[in-house]
C-alpha cells in the first residue's frame, strides 16, 4: 500500500483506534482502487446511482447543490481521511443528490459496497466507527437543515463565526475559504456576508483583517447567534 494512502485512511474516521499495521492488513484482504482528479473535475454528478465507499486520500471534494438557474449552495466539504457518501452506501435505489467536485488535484480510494461489507465483518470497531460516522452524519444534516431556514443572515454569521473558533481552538483565526465560498455554504449573498461582518467589527465584535478575524466580545457574538442582541439594537433604533 503506498504510504500517502496509509496515512490517509489512518486519519479517517472509520479507523480510529487502529494501529497501521492493522489497517494495511485489512486493507490487503478487499480490492479498491485509486481515482486521480484534476482541479474543477466533476466527481459525482447528482443524480448518480450510488454505487461505492469512497475515501478522500489527498485534495478536497465540496458538495453542492444546484438549481436550473445555474445558482448553487454548498452543503459540505471533505478533505483527506474523510468518506463520501457514508449515509447512502447500502440504501436501495439511492442516488447521490448534490454535485460532488474536486477544489484541487484530488485522490479518492474506492471501494465497492461488498468490500465495505467485508471490512465491517471484519472488525467489530471498524463496525462501531461506521455507526458512529452515520450518527454524525445525521446530526450534521439536522445542523444544517437548521442553520438554512431558522436563522436570519446575522445569526449564521455569528453561528460561522463561533464555530471556526472552537475548531481552531482560538479566537484569532485565519479563514480557510473565499468569501464566496463562505457565503454559500449557507446560502447567502456574498454582499450580505460581507455587510455583517463589516457591521460586527464597526459594533466592536470582531477585528476584520482581510481574512484574519479576531473574535473581541465573544458573549455578544453569542447573544448574536441567537439575534436577541439584533433585536434588541434594532429595537433601540426604531426609539
Amino acid at each position: 500500500m503506498e504510504r500517502n494512502v496509509l496515512k490517509a485512511l489512518q486519519l479517517c474516521p472509520l479507523f480510529e483506534g487502529f494501529a497501521a499495521k492493522d489497517i494495511e492488513q485489512m486493507m490487503d484482504s478487499i480490492s479498491y482502487q485509486l481515482i486521480r482528479l484534476d482541479k474543477k473535475e466533476v466527481f459525482l454528478p447528482a443524480g448518480t446511482p450510488c454505487k461505492f465507499a469512497d475515501i478522500v486520500i489527498s485534495g478536497e471534494i465540496i458538495a453542492r447543490m444546484e438549481g436550473p438557474s445555474g445558482k448553487y449552495m454548498q452543503i459540505t466539504s471533505r478533505t483527506t481521511g474523510w468518506l463520501l457518501d457514508s449515509a447512502f452506501i447500502f440504501g436501495k435505489n439511492i442516488t447521490i443528490p448534490v454535485n460532488m467536485v474536486a477544489t484541487k488535484p484530488t485522490t479518492i480510494l474506492r471501494m465497492s459496497p461488498q468490500s465495505m461489507q467485508m471490512l465491517l465483518n471484519i472488525d467489530e470497531r471498524f463496525r462501531f466507527n461506521f455507526i458512529q460516522l452515520l450518527s454524525g452524519f445525521c446530526d450534521n444534516l439536522a445542523r444544517k437543515v437548521r442553520m438554512l431556514t431558522l436563522h436570519t443572515v446575522r445569526e449564521k454569521v455569528a453561528i460561522f463565526l463561533l464555530e471556526q473558533s472552537k475548531m481552531k481552538n482560538t479566537d484569532d483565526f485565519l479563514l480557510q475559504k473565499s468569501r464566496q465560498e463562505i457565503a454559500d455554504s449557507f446560502a447567502i449573498q456574498k454582499f450580505s456576508l460581507q455587510r455583517c461582518l463589516k457591521e460586527f467589527a464597526a459594533d466592536g465584535v470582531i477585528k476584520l483583517k482581510g481574512k484574519q478575524i479576531t473574535i473581541l466580545d465573544k458573549q455578544k457574538l453569542m447573544a448574536l447567534a441567537h439575534d436577541k442582541e439584533a433585536r434588541a439594537i434594532s429595537a433601540r433604533k426604531k426609539g
